[in-house]
């Protein structure tokens, strides 16, 4: 009968189909017989991320993605951290497992409470069980329960973090997962089961372990291991302030703005920021003789402009007098920027800028010098010398700031001794729970499409859109030479993702469900619906988060 059956239009080959109501979409995977079925991880259903376990009972549109795509990447990230989970649970019931962040393209976690230590022989151990899980091709199985069900399963289990985060989050219902005999929580979709998991590794790196995972452009073989001593140390200061504020989990940090204690915090947070800013100056001041230029990158939404800013407040305080060069003044002239591979202009590119003139006029400038600086008009696209012109004084330092501050590259000419370099980004380190970090990425993203839409006219829609090119620049441009820095600047505010919750949701809520960038903004809502909303009158005006908000006692 046509009314048992549901109609299902599936994008990836452009043919619809009916289907018994509650046929799951992994079975229509298999029955449309799409080329290179089995490596489909989850679906798009409506625009909205869907497990291949999701049963259909109404007509819907979907494609099915893999993990080239951020949704398949996410779902094989999340269901590795739960195989990683079981084997560390049954082989040392009593340890505890942390997967804190990405660094050296993996996923650093800590195991705590093992009565020898971590030591080769026991990642090993987890490891070949880890193996062993992936063999058995166990499923993994979501449920949806009342909220305090949920929380007495993992009170059993013995997971407080996660009842400390069910119980912050006021839900009539709440979701958990099962696999085997293993229970968990995990924000978003999981792959069906664990022999779609064919490749990791687990490696001590540090002071704990790196779980491996493949490369989104070549799935057959792993990330290759980066060496990031800088960042995992950055990482590892913050999240040690998490720890002496009693804050590692969003359960802690709704617990303080439901309870009315969070002032104390932002204002421990602000003044560690003032604090990172005035040791920056400091160590400036200390090399003045030498140091004349000072270098800062970072990608999209790191908060680089209003750090520029204080960091020149702090470097006037030290009796340097900054001087900011702008480096969108020595783009070439239109017609000389390179190409990307779909024959657009790449004004990412290093190439998109006049080398030769930026290092010609900065020697002269060091030399003491003065120099005729251009001005690029972006609506000519030509450089213009219009009679700007400067010239150091014995006090003054140059501050440049720019995506490709960092690339050795951008400045050939000058002398190592003569540079200080700052690589400045939200390294968010507050996580959801054990289990759950949050992507460094999400809390730019989210940002970007507040200030987007208040000072740039932005929709979600369209900073959604324009989100991945944005990070494809990020990885070729700015994340391989983060290293090079001096110093690093953690931008990241824990308490910022409840205030930005206020402005996001309802820019994120009109998005319309035929676009493509609905999957995005759906994850993020269901991402913020973690958070209480907390108002940003306790955020001084000089606050790095001004940026985004508004309200910047800084001009910009």
């Amino acid at each position: 009968m046509l009314d048992d059956n549901v109609k299902v239009f599936c994008e990836n080959n452009n043919k619809q189909k009916y289907y018994p109501i509650g046929t799951s979409l992994k079975e229509i995977l298999y029955d449309q017989q799409i080329e290179g079925s089995t490596r489909y991880l989850v679906a798009l259903v409506n625009n909205e991320p869907k497990e291949l376990n999701f049963k259909v009972y109404k007509p819907k549109k979907v494609r099915f993605v893999n993990y080239s795509h951020t949704a398949g990447h996410r779902a094989y990230v999340h269901s590795m951290a739960f195989v990683l989970y079981k084997a560390v649970n049954e082989i040392f019931p009593g340890a505890t497992l942390r997967i804190e962040h990405p660094v050296s393209n993996g996923y650093f976690c800590k195991i705590k409470r093992l009565e020898n230590g971590l030591t080769p022989e026991i990642i090993e151990k987890i490891k070949i069980r880890m193996n062993e899980i992936v063999k058995a091709d166990l499923p993994f199985i979501r449920h949806e329960e009342p909220t305090e069900d949920v929380i007495a399963t993992f009170e059993k289990h013995n997971l407080p973090d996660k009842v400390k985060l069910f119980q912050s989050l006021g839900k009539v219902f709440s979701t958990y997962y099962t696999l085997g005999s293993s229970v968990n929580h995990f924000y978003g979709s999981l792959v069906p089961s664990t022999g779609y998991l064919q490749r990791f590794d687990l490696i001590q790196f540090a002071h704990g372990v790196l779980l491996r995972l493949p490369s989104r452009q070549d799935p057959e073989t792993l990330e290759p291991i980066v060496a990031q001593p800088k960042l995992l140390d950055i990482f590892t200061e913050f999240a040690g302030w998490n720890e002496i504020l009693g804050l590692r989990n969003i359960s802690d940090l709704n617990t303080a703005c439901n309870n009315g204690s969070i002032c104390n915090p932002i204002q421990v947070g602000e003044s560690l920021h003032e604090k990172k800013v005035a040791l920056i100056a400091d160590q400036i001041k200390a090399r003045e003789d030498e140091i004349k230029i000072v270098l800062i990158s970072g990608p999209s939404s790191s908060g680089k402009t209003t750090f520029s800013k204080r960091l020149m407040l702090q470097l006037l305080v030290n009796g340097i007098i900054p001087v900011a060069l702008s480096l969108d003044n020595y783009f070439v002239d239109r017609e000389k920027t390179p190409l990307d591979e779909n024959g657009e202009y790449d004004f990412e590119s290093l190439y998109a800028l006049d080398l030769e003139l930026f290092n010609q006029q900065l020697n002269e400038l060091l030399a003491g010098k003065e120099v005729n600086l251009p001005e690029f008009s972006f609506t000519e696209g030509k450089k213009k010398f219009n009679g700007n012109k400067l010239k150091l004084q014995p006090h003054n330092v140059l501050i440049i700031e720019g995506i490709h501050a960092l690339n050795n590259l951008l400045t050939p000419a000058i002398a190592d001794n003569a540079k200080y370099r700052i690589y400045v980004s939200a390294l968010t380190t507050i996580s959801i729970d054990n289990h759950n970090w949050i992507p460094t990425s999400d809390n730019r993203l989210l940002r970007r499409i507040v200030r987007d839409y208040k000072f740039r006219g932005y929709t979600a829609q369209q900073t959604i859109g324009r989100w991945e090119s944005v990070r494809k620049g990020e990885n070729q441009w700015i994340y391989p030479f983060q290293e090079n820095a001096d110093i690093m600047f953690n931008s990241a505010l824990f308490f910022e993702l409840p205030v930005l919750k206020k402005h996001a949701e309802p820019i994120l809520l009109q998005v319309r469900q035929d676009c493509p960038e609905y999957a995005e903004a759906r994850r993020l809502l269901q991402f913020l619906s973690y958070f209480p909303v907390l108002h940003e009158t306790d955020i001084p005006p000089t606050s790095l988060l001004r940026e985004f908000l508004g309200g910047s006692s800084f001009n910009y």
